[in-house]
């Protein structure tokens, strides 16, 4: 009767692909099956009756003990992960599961353990992980390139364009002046000058949004000022702004990132939002600058599809780029949250810097 058990306990484990082991409540091997054996390159006689010392690295060896122990005392299943080599030396990752074995009394008289091979799982979530570092090194690449080719364009539309119509204006004055008495050619220069005004005021819009040269010449403080006030009138909003510190400037990463993600989020309580109030806070925590945007519009709704098609992703990715982040909640007054976290890195923040 004891060798059908034992043979029985012996084709039970055998038909397990996992290693499949059972041991007594000292650790001592009490069965092992076929994949066990596989793994580790030893026969059955020379691992049955042994402990975790006698077969693994005494490093090993000390996590298996410890974990018998856990479930015996416990009483209660364990999972976890783990790396180890095989006989080749290739390094595997294996996911393990050990219960407690009870008696008819219930008392624990050992334990069972079941690891499963997840060395192309871990592979695959890790090549995943590179992958996405990959994705997010090159939407920060591509970012900065925009940003850079942005800034070039909206240059040239104010310095070159921009001068080419001041003059073209000039020229119209000067031919307005000398056409005093023909009235009908006078008013289709006043027709000409008013169409140059038009194109100038759309060029400067233009060019702002862009890039605001106000960003690159007096820096974050002052820029974000003027995008809160235009956002204001824009919107038809009362938005209020604060700082903690004003006498500080940041480098081009950070007041970018910054600027860019509080003019995404008035953009979407201007269109979205349905709000008549909001504010901006920025702080300085540690190495950190904090912003916070609140509205009280009808607030975003986490689960809904179009989360992601407001810019949200575009801010979340700014930040994340600098190794910062970005969270939207509920207001409990209603609306909308914004918070916002970039570090700081020296130079980054300096001191005395022009107000």
């Amino acid at each position: 009767m004891r060798d059908l058990e034992q043979q029985q306990q012996r084709a039970l484990l055998d038909n397990i692909p996992d290693m499949a082991w059972l041991k007594d409540r000292d650790s001592r091997y009490l069965a092992v099956n076929s994949a066990y054996l596989s793994i580790i390159g030893l026969r059955e006689d020379e691992v049955i009756g042994k402990t975790p010392y006698d077969i693994w690295p005494s490093d090993l060896a000390d996590i298996y003990m410890q974990t018998d122990r856990a479930v015996v005392k416990s009483g209660r299943r364990r999972r976890y992960e783990e790396s180890r080599s095989d006989p080749d030396g290739r390094v595997l990752w294996f996911e393990t599961i050990k219960s407690p074995i009870r008696d008819n009394n219930g008392h624990i008289i050992g334990t069972v353990g079941i690891s499963r091979d997840i060395s192309e799982r871990k592979a695959a979530a890790d090549e995943l992980i590179h992958s996405r570092a990959q994705l997010r090194e090159l939407s920060s690449f591509l970012q900065s390139v925009r940003e850079e080719e942005q800034a070039r364009i909206s240059r040239e539309l104010h310095d070159e364009l921009g001068q080419t119509l001041t003059a073209l204006k000039i020229e119209l004055i000067w031919l307005r002046e000398r056409l005093a008495s023909q009235d009908v050619l006078q008013a289709r220069v006043d027709r000409l000058v008013s169409i140059v005004d038009r194109s100038v005021t759309d060029l400067r819009r233009i060019a702002v949004n862009l890039r605001p040269m106000i960003l690159d010449e007096l820096g974050l403080v002052a820029a974000m000022k003027w995008l809160t006030q235009n956002s204001a009138e824009l919107g038809g909003l009362d938005i209020s702004l604060s700082f903690d510190k004003e006498n500080v400037s940041y480098d081009s990463a950070v007041s970018t990132a910054a600027f860019r993600i509080v003019q995404e989020a008035l953009t979407n309580v201007m269109r979205h939002g349905k709000a008549k109030r909001a504010s901006v806070v920025v702080s300085h925590e540690g190495k950190e600058l904090h912003i916070e945007i609140t509205d009280n519009g009808r607030g975003i709704d986490q689960g809904a599809p179009q989360l992601n098609k407001l810019g949200l992703v575009g801010m979340r990715e700014r930040a994340r780029a600098l190794g910062g982040a970005v969270v939207i909640s509920d207001n409990p007054q209603g609306g909308t949250i914004v918070s916002v976290r970039l570090p700081l890195n020296d130079p980054a923040l300096q001191d005395k810097l022009p107000s």
